[in-house]
């Protein structure tokens, strides 16, 4: 079964292919925990903002759906808010909260559901992922990183037809994995012709070191360019280790729309808790 993700569309107001859709709003979630109200205000803002066409998704968890929707009641949105749910109530928790989003159907479209797995990514559990989240939803799931377990388990959920998670950083040193790690990862996908989201420290283009944290931060621009070489056959540890956004844009920019579409197929977005960074750092290195 394939995993691969449709093709995107081109952005509107003329954003390129391969950025089209690319940032998802984890507004809520850390490092910058918005409070809901300005999380749905800034959201409603960004889609009619002038670089619309970079935002995707928005990120709730299951276990806040009462809150956002009190908030769109509110906001009385033009058009449904498209939607990841987060799952953070375990997956029997599933059947209730797609219930309450279908339900308010004005207000929320379901394009997304994302799960942590459990330690064991076992074949009856992604069985009944599968059964609970409908066929035209996207079903993303989050192996516990580290070791042969961790790419054993990515390979599970890619024959199941859900989309791996990466997550690229977090609050501490542990929580960002190596370039080998995600070279790795990669490779998974790559073999399964699958597609992937990643999430968590991918707030800029280029990889680089935290002046404050000592962290080493991977770029979401190493990671187009990196998939970019997985489909060509080319130097992806390279990719996801260059810090010279120059380098990176120039590669970028050089890629035909028909490659952008082979790459966002694979790389289907990732999660940010700020939409400005991202545009803020393309702009800066002339992709926008």
């Amino acid at each position: 079964m394939s995993s691969a993700a449709p093709l995107p569309a081109p952005g509107p107001r003329g954003i390129p292919p391969l950025f089209a859709r690319l940032v998802d709003d984890a507004a809520l979630f850390p490092p910058g925990n918005a409070p809901m109200p300005d999380a749905v205000r800034m959201h409603l803002a960004g889609r009619e903002g002038e670089r619309a066409g970079v935002m995707g998704l928005f990120l709730c968890n299951a276990s806040r759906l009462p809150e956002l929707i009190t908030e769109l009641v509110k906001a009385k949105p033009a058009k449904p808010v498209a939607l990841s749910l987060v799952i953070d109530t375990g997956l029997g928790g599933v059947p209730k909260a797609l219930s309450i989003v279908e339900s308010r159907a004005e207000l929320l479209a379901l394009r997304m559901v994302e799960m942590p797995a459990p330690a064991d990514v076992d074949d009856v559990w992604l069985e009944r992922v599968n059964e609970f989240v409908p066929e035209d939803v996207i079903r993303v799931v989050e192996p516990r990183r580290g070791g042969q377990e961790w790419l054993d388990g990515i390979r599970r959920v890619v024959d199941h037809g859900s989309w791996p998670k990466i997550r690229c950083g977090g609050l501490s040193r542990e929580a960002f994995p190596s370039v080998d790690e995600v070279a790795d990862f990669l490779a998974v996908i790559s073999r399964g012709e699958a597609s992937f989201k990643a999430t968590a420290g991918l707030h800029n283009a280029v990889r680089h070191t935290d002046h404050e944290t000592g962290f080493e931060h991977h770029g979401f621009l190493n990671l187009l360019v990196a998939t970019s070489r997985l489909l060509s056959g080319g130097d992806v540890r390279g990719a996801l280790s260059e810090t010279d956004g120059a380098v990176l844009a120039a590669e970028a920019a050089e890629l035909s729309d028909q490659a952008a579409h082979a790459v966002r197929a694979v790389f289907g977005s990732y999660g940010s808790c700020s939409l400005s960074e991202p545009v803020e750092d393309l702009e800066g290195l002339g992709l926008l």
